[in-house]
């Protein structure tokens, strides 16, 4: 990928969507939110990030409006396929020094991957960089319901042997529940709900709030997380209470309202 700007080149290392109904939790609890923090307006939509290194092994993340593209490079790469993955100069909204995830990776034949100077892209702002690890709050909460979900065997089967956390008594769950009760009544911003395929007729929900998130699966269970518990996985129950439906009820009622991956 080249930049004909100021003749350099992109290795590409990788690439994620960033939609209403799929983005990177570590930038958000919703879809506007993560736009807002890489500096792009809330495009309905959404964006591709391409993340890679230049020639001097700075990490560089472009942001382009090909989502068709990006998505076709993401599926080929799933598939064990090459995919040459180069966007034209015309659909780069912006690029960002430095790098929102952690990759493990880096380009042979050029230099070790680091950020570029403070400034280096335009805007004045320090580089993206991964959240750190040996703290907790909302971005390592998301991050964690984002894991829940895509282990979702695993974590089911743990629950269904030692039962898990309860919740039924943590107070943050009313408010949770209660806060996921009213997106079904006055939409949130959009990436609030968002609904994935998950086999056999069921959906994987993940749900975000101030505070908190929710990962479930239609039909069966669910799991929160909240800021003021680090690290800790509770287990929704599944009865209804004087304030709030059947825990099935509610799961259908926000897959109704949710965004879905085109």
């Amino acid at each position: 990928m080249s930049d004909e700007d100021d003749g350099g080149s992109l290795y590409v290392l990788t690439a994620v969507l960033m939609t209403p109904a799929q983005f990177p939790g570590v930038l958000g609890d919703d879809f506007p939110e993560a736009c807002s923090l890489l500096g792009v307006p809330a495009a309905p939509e959404g964006y591709g990030l391409v993340l890679g290194q230049d020639e001097e092994g700075a990490r560089w993340t472009v942001v382009v409006d090909d989502v068709s593209l990006v998505a076709a490079a993401i599926a080929s790469w799933d598939c064990g396929m090459e995919y040459d993955l180069s966007p034209d100069e015309r659909t780069i909204v912006v690029s960002l020094a430095g790098w929102p995830l952690d990759l493990t990776v880096s380009t042979t034949g050029v230099p070790e991957p680091h950020d570029p100077e403070q400034g280096a892209d335009g805007t004045g702002r320090v580089p993206l960089s991964p959240p750190s690890a040996e703290a907790w709050g909302p971005v390592q909460r998301r991050m964690g319901a984002d894991q829940i979900a895509r282990e979702w065997g695993d974590w089911r089967e743990r629950i269904a042997t030692d039962g898990g956390a309860a919740a039924a008594a943590h107070p943050g769950l009313a408010r949770a529940l209660k806060e996921a009760l009213e997106y079904t009544r006055k939409p949130p911003p959009p990436g609030r709900i968002r609904s994935s395929f998950a086999g056999e007729g069921a959906r994987t929900l993940r749900v975000d709030g101030p505070g908190w998130s929710l990962v479930a699966r239609t039909g069966d269970a669910a799991f929160l997380l909240l800021d003021e518990e680090p690290s800790e996985v509770l287990t929704v129950p599944h009865g209804a209470t004087a304030d709030l439906p059947e825990l099935l009820e509610l799961l259908a009622a926000l897959d109704h309202v949710a965004v879905r991956p085109a």
